[in-house]
């Protein structure tokens, strides 16, 4: 840790530490949220809450500056909380160990969050500090950005007072976004149906672990295996060839995060027994011969159970497993104004099944708007004809492109004045919560940065050293840029 606060910026890594020592779920954000409000106070800044827990923290003008538009500094509170299955780890009570590995900053069978945990830093960082030229500025920090944007949905008008917004929130240092895609969640759900498993039975569990897993939006388009996909076309095939009863499933965690495990436990007849094992050899091989250059660490095991007391009706279990299989994930079309841009996709995120239900979720995104209610509707028609019932989420907007925005033009100049190249002008599949912002403050002029971030949403999350510093500089000229302007 001690080398983790050594790095250059120190005070923005100083921050991101304390940051990784405190708790912060989605939806269990008081802790760091406690913090921030003893942050204020401490440095003697107006520090204000909302009803839905969003904190602002306002730092007066350096002298000279005090006519200049405010502008406001954006990040959000909440980490997405992923593990590999072997690491005993509690998000609710346990500190995030940041260590060096190399030129990147990680963290050990966890996600880092990074992913918003550094903007919070840089926000912090400037709002200690004492010898940055700037106007007024507002630091927003948003709760539930991650499980359901409500802290960005309940923000009041009248909260903010700037006109200019930069929200913190991207992974690609020397991108400048202006626009990001809005997103729908649907959820299918299902009531099991048992029975007595078959006498003379062979039981076995069989897992899909070792993906990539990845930001169910930066990552979509890479190919990446999806766990729940790849364990559901085993159990179809084995359903089909050797007659295989299902007795319980469940894959993947996060509705944002591409499912990176997942595992199920089943029967066949006893004498099936070794065609289990061939089967099993055969797909294992089309696998990592078909994942060899995305996932090629994708392990595949299987392993004896005891048989279990029962297993899903051979009709539902029919039902689920098509349905299943027809449900899309991925890539559904790409942007015809904006090269190599994700216009819309959706995400088979997770399985979960208890006593009494099977949770289907999944989400949706796209910058079109009616492609994203479009996407919606296809996957609720897969889950209706499997007999689930079917529910969507409020969704949340996206936002549009601004290629006239004068805060785009400032931070472009910026940007190349410091590093002698132009920086790239994007938008983003992922979803930001600026569309929001937009909505309820239609004058905002944002722009979105961030350094670089790989790995998001999963174990393998990882922020890159030297782009925290080259954002950090970018950051400052901006704001300098903008007390002269």
């Amino acid at each position: 840790m001690s080398q983790i606060k050594s790095l250059e910026p120190v005070s923005v890594w100083h921050y991101f530490q304390d940051i990784c020592n405190i708790p912060r779920p989605s939806k269990k954000e008081a802790l760091i949220t406690r913090y921030l409000l003893d942050f204020g106070s401490q440095h003697g800044l107006v520090t204000l809450q909302d009803k839905k827990g969003n904190i602002l923290i306002k730092k007066q003008a350096v002298k000279g500056y005090e006519n200049k538009v405010p502008v406001i500094l954006q990040s959000h509170v909440d980490m997405v909380c992923e593990k590999n299955s072997n690491v005993e780890f509690d998000f609710l009570t346990d500190s995030i160990k940041p260590y060096i590995d190399g030129n990147w900053v990680k963290a050990r069978g966890t996600t880092l969050g990074a992913d918003n945990g550094i903007g919070m830093a840089y926000q912090l960082a400037l709002l200690a500090a004492d010898n940055i030229p700037h106007g007024p500025v507002e630091c927003l920090f948003t709760v539930d950005e991650e499980t359901g944007l409500s802290g960005a949905f309940g923000l009041e008008p009248g909260f903010l007072e700037g006109k200019i917004l930069i929200n913190l929130d991207s992974e690609d240092e020397g991108v400048v976004f202006i626009g990001c895609a809005g997103g729908i969640d649907t959820v299918g759900i299902l009531i099991p149906e048992f029975e007595k498993a078959p006498d003379s039975s062979f039981a076995f569990k069989v897992s899909v672990t070792g993906l990539k897993g990845g930001h169910s939006g930066d990552d979509i388009h890479r190919g990446l295996g999806n766990a729940n996909k790849i364990l559901n076309r085993y159990l179809w095939d084995i359903t089909r060839q050797l007659g295989f009863r299902l007795a319980s499933i469940d894959g993947g965690n996060l509705r944002n995060a591409i499912a990176r495990e997942a595992w199920a436990t089943g029967v066949v007849p006893y004498h099936k027994k070794e065609d289990v094992r061939v089967l099993f050899n055969v797909f294992l091989s089309e696998i990592e011969t078909e994942f060899k250059h995305t996932e090629p660490d994708v392990k595949f095991t299987l392993e004896s159970i005891d048989v279990p007391s029962r297993v899903l009706s051979a009709p539902f279990q029919l039902r689920l497993l098509n349905m299943l299989y027809a449900l899309p994930h991925g890539v559904l079309a790409m942007s015809q104004e904006i090269p190599g841009l994700v216009e819309t996709s959706t995400n088979l995120a997770s399985i979960k099944m208890n006593e009494t239900e099977l949770i289907i979720t999944t989400s949706q995104r796209s910058s079109v708007e009616s492609s994203k209610f479009d996407a919606a509707n296809m996957v609720e028609s897969v889950m209706l004809l499997g007999g689930a019932k079917v529910t969507h989420s409020e969704g949340y907007p996206g936002w549009a492109p601004n290629t006239q925005s004068e805060i785009l033009k400032i931070a472009v100049d910026c940007y190349k004045q410091r590093f002698g190249m132009e920086p790239e002008v994007k938008a983003i599949h992922a979803g930001l919560e600026c569309g929001l912002f937009l909505a309820k403050y239609p004058g905002l002029d944002m722009i979105s940065i961030g350094p670089t971030i790989k790995g998001a949403h999963s174990p393998d999350e990882r922020v890159l050293i030297s782009s925290v510093k080259n954002y950090w500089e970018h950051l400052l000229d901006i704001l300098i840029a903008l007390s002269e302007h």
